[in-house]
């Protein structure tokens, strides 16, 4: 789990001319695709079920959020999308399309040339390689599009589950700094991790 807000910076940005691919196959009919307003109630159902698992690194996972909520989202998702500025995803099964196993982003709050991926997997689906296999997927869209040079991934230091994944990756430790402590489990020492182009 890496540390993501839910909600998209409001002043739009775009960062790169090129959009990444809509749909991003994984393994065993596990697929990323882009996040679209039809996925807000599967999203919301798992952020619901979730909140144990997201509430110690997560801001935004105090509380359950209201339909309303998830919908406004959603619509978010798919206009920053539109933008250049963010591109939300959701990762589930081709064969049942309405289920949310995690949500995955490439967000572009960290300067020019660059995205960082953020994502949450469903707890009971941790351990099968889920979050590994599709932050490599959205390294390899990231670096294909134009005038994206670096991809990072933020995490608090004391989220081992979150950091093993860009070591995994082969992302090198570009420095450790002080940052706000935002969730109940963070230590506000913030790993960033770095690969690029």
């Amino acid at each position: 789990m890496s540390h993501s807000t839910d909600a998209p910076d409001s002043t739009p940005v775009p960062v790169t001319t090129g959009r990444p691919p809509e749909l991003l196959p994984l393994f065993d009919g596990l697929r990323l695709r882009r996040r679209r307003v039809g996925d807000a109630a599967g999203l919301n159902a798992a952020v619901t079920a979730n909140l144990a698992h997201l509430r110690p690194w997560m801001p935004w996972a105090r509380t359950a959020p209201a339909m309303a909520y998830s919908v406004e989202m959603a619509a978010a998702g798919e206009r920053i999308w539109d933008e250049g500025t963010d591109f939300m995803y959701v990762v589930g099964l081709e064969s049942d399309p309405a289920v949310v196993l995690g949500a995955f982003g490439l967000h572009g709050r960290i300067g020019p040339g660059a995205l960082e991926i953020g994502y949450w997997v469903d707890a009971a689906h941790t351990g099968r390689s889920i979050a590994t296999r599709a932050a490599a997927e959205l390294t390899r869209a990231a670096l294909a599009l134009p005038g994206i040079t670096r991809v990072e991934i933020h995490c608090d230091e004391a989220n081992l589950a979150s950091a093993a994944i860009p070591r995994k990756l082969g992302y090198r430790l570009d420095r450790i700094q002080d940052a706000e402590i935002t969730a109940p489990s963070e230590t506000g020492r913030k790993l960033i991790w770095v690969t690029e182009r």
